[in-house]
């Protein structure tokens, strides 16, 4: 295998769709020299650009030594590197090497371009213990299905060309080619989930069953092609059970269906839009407390990075909200208001778009509000007084936006709620007409014209 290797990933590169520029995920260890080497070997002949991508971890003292063993490499082999340095700072209770793997896959997906490859060197071995680590967190077809040759990755494609390869020909190949690489301290370190796997468990395995690692990886494979049959159901199902709003899903029209493509649509759903499916816990939570509440409560499922919600018929998925504004006023009197929490500013306006300060109408200025409650408008001079609350429902405002709406007000009288209404007193107390412009980037809050 050690000679033939190159020819074998150049008959696999070729039948790939055209690209500009192929990145080698090189980390120094002995599977992605052994990767960058063989490909360095025919570099002429790759139907794309050769390149090598470094990321530096920083979690270990000598990480920087790493970064310059892998320039050295690549210079000697004539192969463009970069280097790219994380600041990881994991939340309390989170796994620092699944955020170490997905800040890793987020730096060098930033990388790539609409016609870039990323080329990991993972094989035989590693598909056998990313799915006993699924069949072990109780994953489903997807789960088992382990890594994919091909994935989409960033703008570019994520390619695995030595899965159907063991980590003894990969060693047998660098030996044979007096590979120099170096070995991470952690990967000794039986604390690590698949770390144990690896050195106490498959060995164990390979003992009775000498080709466990194979028949393992062909049962990913198996997965697979189930998952390929399920995807294009649950997509089609997902299109089908679209709620009003972007990117929802209708309540009523999900529970319409049977219950394991329920929660096959809800996986899609998710993966959609690029979050991690919940766990089986939080699926289940999701079907029996969102969904079945009633149509006026404010039901909550939370994981790393989601949050589901539900406001009358639909289903929402997003990123955790930002802390609510604290209730004390804020202050406006003139230019343009910069307003808290990253939640955008407002701009004092006359009727007719110019500029204005809230003292030209305002002789007091005005104070701005968040999550106030028992509030009243009235939007016409000789309309009635109705409560915010009432308002809110008739737009369809659900209620976990509302505290991030601002609220400004005049010595205690309201006069305008964001830039969804003007809020007349009884005998309006200015003389000039103005508007309320309210820029926020956070879609989710970002209300009215």
């Amino acid at each position: 295998m050690s000679a033939s290797l190159p020819e074998l990933l150049l008959s696999r590169l070729t039948t790939l769709p055209a690209a500009r520029k192929g990145w080698v995920a090189y980390s120094g260890g002995m599977d992605s020299s052994v990767l960058l080497h063989a490909l360095a070997t025919i570099r002429d002949r790759l139907p794309f650009a050769l390149y090598a991508l470094h990321v530096d971890h920083g979690l270990h003292r000598d990480s920087h030594r790493w970064a310059a063993h892998c320039a050295r490499t690549c210079a000697r082999l004539g192969v463009p590197f970069r280097t790219r340095r994380l600041d990881l700072a994991p939340a309390r209770g989170e796994s620092l090497e699944a955020v170490a793997r997905q800040a890793r896959y987020a730096s060098m997906a930033e990388l790539l371009g609409s016609d870039d490859l990323l080329l990991t060197a993972q094989h035989r071995d590693d598909q056998a213990e990313t799915l006993l680590l699924a069949l072990l967190r109780g994953s489903g077809p997807a789960g088992l299905a382990a890594m994919p040759s091909m994935a989409p990755l960033g703008r570019g494609q994520l390619v695995r060309p030595l899965l159907e390869l063991g980590r003894a020909e990969l060693l047998a190949y660098a030996r044979s080619r007096k590979l120099h690489w170096l070995e991470d301290p952690s990967n000794r370190d039986l604390g690590h989930d698949r770390n144990f796997l690896r050195h106490r468990v498959l060995p164990r395995l390979a003992e009775r069953w000498p080709a466990c690692a194979t028949g393992i990886a062909r049962s990913a494979a198996h997965c697979a092609e189930a998952q390929a049959i399920i995807d294009p159901v649950a997509r089609n199902a997902v299109l089908e059970t679209a709620g009003q709003r972007p990117d929802t899903l209708s309540i009523e029209r999900l529970l319409e269906l049977a219950l394991p493509l329920r929660k096959a649509v809800l996986r899609q759903w998710f993966r959609g839009q690029g979050r991690v499916p919940p766990d089986a816990g939080n699926l289940d939570r999701i079907l029996t407390e969102v969904m079945t509440a009633r149509a006026d409560a404010n039901p909550l499922v939370a994981w790393s990075g989601c949050e589901v919600r539900r406001y009358r018929d639909d289903l929402f998925a997003m990123a955790p909200l930002p802390p609510v504004p604290a209730p004390d006023p804020i202050h406006w009197c003139q230019g343009v208001l910069t307003l808290p929490d990253g939640l955008g500013c407002l701009e004092f306006l006359a009727s007719d778009g110019r500029d204005l300060d809230p003292q030209d109408v305002f002789v007091h200025g005005l104070e701005i509000r968040f999550g106030v409650t028992g509030l009243f408008c009235r939007r016409a001079r000789e309309g009635h007084r109705r409560s915010l609350k009432k308002l809110f429902q008739e737009l369809g405002v659900p209620p976990w936006v509302r505290p991030y709406i601002p609220l400004i007000l005049t010595q205690g009288d309201l006069v305008a709620v964001g830039n969804l209404w003007i809020c007349y007193p009884k005998d309006a107390a200015w003389e000039q007409e103005f508007r309320i412009r309210w820029k926020v980037k956070d879609l989710r809050l970002s209300l009215g014209p």
